[in-house]
């Protein structure tokens, strides 16, 4: 990903990718002649989760098409190998649909929008990720009854905020592109009326409002006079003897990859207790669990959470990365590709040589409502997801060579759109193939967990 030669090489590169794909070859989408079966590449993933929850997220996947492509990310890398690509490599987010964008705090406080998962981080052709957007953006709007004209504007406009920022990024100088961010400042100018801006003022409050101490009061109760997280099973159990006694030691081990100064302040707080949760949609039957900590009183609680990082959906289909350890690659891929990231990011391994990462619970943190959206909301929000996400390939990749490829016009635009409605209807058929194998008893769905 290191950008090598001056300006003019660089984006010579980017022109002469078009040779390996033409910006217009990225339009359409066929299932190639033996694509996996969808189920079965689910199955095989979920060989090593725990088995008692995969039912939950085969029926969270089955609820409907955006949710099955929420937890497909593993079908969908599989379908973008098989296509030609750029060559232009960046930091993937490896799984930017719509929803894995939005609001966090910055470690100094400040509200920012930005990516906020990185499961299967690693890297690869800058246009899988833009692609993965499109796709969930169509996805999305024809669950909330959007006509195809305004699905696919909204699409449309995400890749063109993608390919403008990119294009608006290649001329500054490094630092600045490095601490280019999106705050709160350039989210209310999105509000086209008083109606909108109360909306979005509102849902910044409600990301102000989701802290450590909230999260205390939501998520603990008082057992013979000692605070614990609340039991509410499958989704939060206690941890048991075992796991508590294993939860301890990785903490310390984790805490090594710390730097110093972070170090100093994780050791002013207390291991109080942890619970196993369960989380999302494709991230479900992976082990997880949080951990509550107190520092100067039972008043000052810190939330941190604890999940098992696996190899990346991405890896079978892209030569090697620079990290041999799953939560290392996690943790280095949200600090690469974050304008601002948890100060308690780190990693460790856990019983049976598990990886494992830590981070904050909650640290401000706030999503769209994205089944709610209407036309011009959703419009809004993808141009805003496509711009985040050219701000992040910017930081990692050769930010001169994709603008010199992706160009002036909307060819690659109205191209990865085209893609989006094909690969929309193949979610959907993807969908019902997962519905037919729980009707079968294939495998086994827990309906609305």
């Amino acid at each position: 990903m290191t950008a090598a030669g001056s300006p003019a090489e660089r984006a010579e590169r980017g022109r002469a990718a078009r040779q390996h794909v033409r910006r217009s070859g990225h339009a359409g989408w066929a299932p190639p002649f033996g694509r996996p079966d969808p189920v079965a590449v689910l199955e095989r993933q979920g060989r090593d989760r725990l088995a008692e929850l995969l039912p939950v997220r085969y029926g969270r996947m089955a609820s409907s098409p955006f949710a099955f492509l929420r937890g497909a990310a593993a079908v969908m890398a599989a379908d973008l190998a098989a296509l030609p690509h750029t060559g232009l490599t960046v930091q993937l987010c490896g799984d930017a649909h719509l929803l894995n964008f939005g609001l966090y705090a910055s470690p100094e406080g400040s509200l920012l929008f930005d990516i906020d998962d990185f499961d299967e981080t690693f890297p690869g052709p800058f246009e899988w990720d833009v692609k993965r957007l499109a796709a969930s953006i169509v996805v999305a709007a024809r669950e909330n009854g959007h006509p195809d004209a305004k699905a696919g504007r909204a699409a449309h406009e995400a890749v063109t905020a993608y390919r403008t920022a990119m294009r608006r990024l290649a001329p500054l100088g490094e630092l600045d592109v490095w601490f280019t961010r999106i705050g709160t400042d350039q989210l209310l100018p999105l509000a086209r009326s008083a109606r909108d801006r109360r909306r979005v003022e509102a849902t910044l409050g409600r990301a102000r409002r989701r802290t450590s101490l909230r999260a205390y009061g939501k998520l603990t109760e008082l057992v013979d006079g000692r605070r614990r997280i609340i039991h509410d099973p499958p989704l939060l159990e206690p941890a048991g003897v075992s796991d508590m006694a294993s939860l301890r030691k990785v903490f310390s081990d984790y805490r090594s990859t710390l730097s110093e100064e972070r170090r100093l302040l994780l050791d002013r707080y207390r291991f109080v207790d942890a619970a196993r949760e369960v989380v999302g949609v494709g991230s479900v039957g992976l082990r997880c669990f949080i951990v509550l900590l107190t520092g100067r009183d039972a008043d000052d609680p810190l939330f941190l959470q604890i999940k098992e990082a696996r190899q990346s959906v991405l890896e079978e289909h892209l030569p090697n990365g620079p990290y041999t350890h799953p939560g290392h690659r996690v943790v280095a891929g949200q600090r690469l590709l974050q304008a601002a990231s948890d100060i308690f990011l780190g990693w460790m391994s856990g019983p049976q040589g598990r990886a494992f990462y830590w981070r904050r619970l909650r640290d401000m943190k706030g999503g769209a409502d994205v089944a709610g959206m209407s036309p011009g909301d959703l419009l809004a929000y993808a141009r805003l997801c496509g711009t985040a996400l050219a701000r992040a390939h910017a930081r990692s990749g050769d930010r001169i060579a994709i603008a010199a490829y992706l160009g002036a016009s909307d060819t690659f635009d109205r191209a990865v759109t085209d893609f989006a409605f094909g690969y929309a209807d193949q979610t959907v058929t993807d969908h019902t193939t997962l519905g037919a194998a729980i009707a079968a008893g294939v495998v086994a769905a827990a309906p609305g967990v």
